[in-house]
Order: C-alpha cells, then structure tokens, then sequence
C-alpha cells in the first residue's frame, strides 16, 4: 500500500484525475453545485479558483507558475473563507461484493470513485468525512481537510469488506446529521434496499438542505444479463438460491432493471439529485472525469 494521498486508486484513474488538476478549483465548484458563493474576492481573503485570463484583467493575479507550466495564462481568483463541509457515504453492504468475471468488484469501483471525488475535496481544502455502512453505519470519519485525514479516509476505505445487509435510511439519517451546515451528501450505492426506504433517506437529507450526489453503481453482469446456459443463481443478501435457464428470464430482468432506473432518474430530478450510472466495466477515470466536466460547464453556463 502507497503512502500517496492518491492511494486507492488505479493508475487509470489517477492519470484522468491528473489530468484535470488546473481546472479542479472550476470543475470541483461545478460538481459541488456553487456551494461557495461569497462574493467577496481579493488578495485578503481565500484562493478559491483559476481562469484563464481576459484582456482587463488585474494583471496582479495572474499565476506565473501556471504560465511556466502550460504556457497559458490564469488569474487566481479569490473568496471569502466558506468552507464545504462534504461526507462520502459508501454501501458496504454485501450485494456490493459482486463482481462480473471481468473487472472490479461493486465495492471496489466504488471505493476507488470514493477516493477520488476526497482527493479532489481536499485539493480544494474543503472538507470531507466518511460513513460506511450496511443495514448499519459500521464507521464515521468526521469531516476535516488535511492530507493526514484524507490518508485515514483512504485507509478506512481500504480495508473494509463488504458483508451485511442494507440499510440506507439509516445511513442518509446520520450522514446528513454529521453535516452540521449546508454541505454536500454523497451516496455511493447498488442500492438493493426497498425503494421506499431509499426515497425516505434521500429525502431526509434534501429536507436538512445539503446537495445530494447519487452514483447508482451496478456491475456488469446486472446491466445486461450476459448469462447463457443453465445458472444458479443465489440472493446476495437473502438465502434464497434459483436455478433456472436464463433464457426464460432475461428479457423480463432487463426490463425491470430499466423500469427501476427509470423510477430513480424521476425521483432524483423530482427531488434535484444528482443521479450517476455507473456500469463496473466502464473506465473509472472516464466516468468520473466526464461527469466533472460535465459539472463544471453547467455551472458555467
């Protein structure tokens, strides 16, 4: 195990997350929905983001080691101190220790993921804490910004297992606790719960006024069924076990599978959550990497 703060993840992910280092401060803004919205910018108050400079800008601001770096210029821009308060809250429950014959686990993909979006929180000395759970919160790691803190947040996020059943409420509940001033939720979950419960959760924590962030993640093998030939299939948190051809249930599983998803994007845009699908055979650092962008140009449209 490195003593890197970006342990944890695949080096797939660090290059894609690297990459996008001189637009964090704008994309990270992005993705956390303006959180930070003092008006107050200047030399006597908090560094906050760059941009690339415009003609009329106070040419005092410019950062020249950026320059040095990238040949382009950006001004550093500034705000008042107004720091986010931001929790990580992962489903360590044990449907998340499925994985398809190729590719990470459930739980992996979302650990790495996890690890991150704290990396990038930290880069920006916001702060971020951890919940992992299953039908209970096994561990909380308060929120606080600094590297030695984010090493624990990795750490905890290494050597947990997956095990338990689920339970999501329970968890959004002491999340959305834990963050005592407006801040930012975000759920990492295959979300294998009742759906009543999962709403009530989400709910929950919107009602308290912090964003909400859902990366729904599920492996491969749900998104499409690939099975072939006569399979037993065992429940991941039930004891029950089919044996059945999957041919005679393949169309009715894909179906439900898109009703369901269909259902959560409406409960997600009706309650202004942001929704993620992840697949676990997708590249890590291509999701996430896009889904940043994609933050950040709306934040700036």
């Amino acid at each position: 195990m490195t003593t890197d703060s970006r342990m944890s993840l695949d080096p797939e992910v660090v290059e894609k997350i690297s990459g996008l280092e001189l637009k964090a401060r704008s994309i990270v803004e992005g993705f956390i929905s303006g959180l930070h919205k003092s008006p107050f910018r200047g030399s006597s108050v908090e560094f906050a983001e760059h941009r690339e400079y415009v003609p009329g800008d106070d040419m005092r601001f410019l950062d020249w080691k950026v320059f040095g770096k990238t040949d382009r210029l950006y001004i550093k821009r500034y705000e008042e101190e107004t720091n986010l308060d931001a929790h990580v809250v992962v489903d360590a429950s044990n449907s998340m220790g499925y994985r398809s014959a190729k590719g990470p686990s459930k739980f992996e993909y979302a650990s790495w993921c996890a690890a991150a979006l704290a990396w990038l929180i930290t880069e920006q000395r916001d702060s971020v804490g951890l919940v992992l759970f299953d039908e209970n919160v096994r561990k909380v790691v308060p929120a606080a910004s600094n590297r030695t803190h984010l090493m624990n947040i990795l750490g905890e996020l290494e050597r947990a297992l997956p095990g338990g059943n689920t339970g999501i409420a329970r968890a959004l509940g002491e999340a959305g606790e834990a963050v005592r001033r407006r801040g930012l939720v975000v759920l990492f979950s295959d979300l294998m719960d009742d759906s009543e419960e999962i709403l009530r959760g989400l709910k929950q924590v919107r009602h308290r006024g912090h964003e909400v962030l859902l990366f729904h993640v599920l492996s491969h093998d749900e998104v499409t069924f690939p099975f072939d030939r006569l399979t037993r299939f065992e429940g991941l948190e039930t004891d029950d076990v089919l044996t059945a051809d999957p041919a005679s249930l393949r169309a009715a599983y894909l179906e439900e599978v898109k009703q369901f998803r269909r259902r959560l994007r409406r409960v997600c845009l009706a309650n202004r959550i942001d929704l993620v699908e992840m697949d676990t055979a997708e590249p890590l650092g291509v999701v996430l990497s896009a889904y940043l962008a994609k933050r950040g140009a709306a934040r700036r449209s």
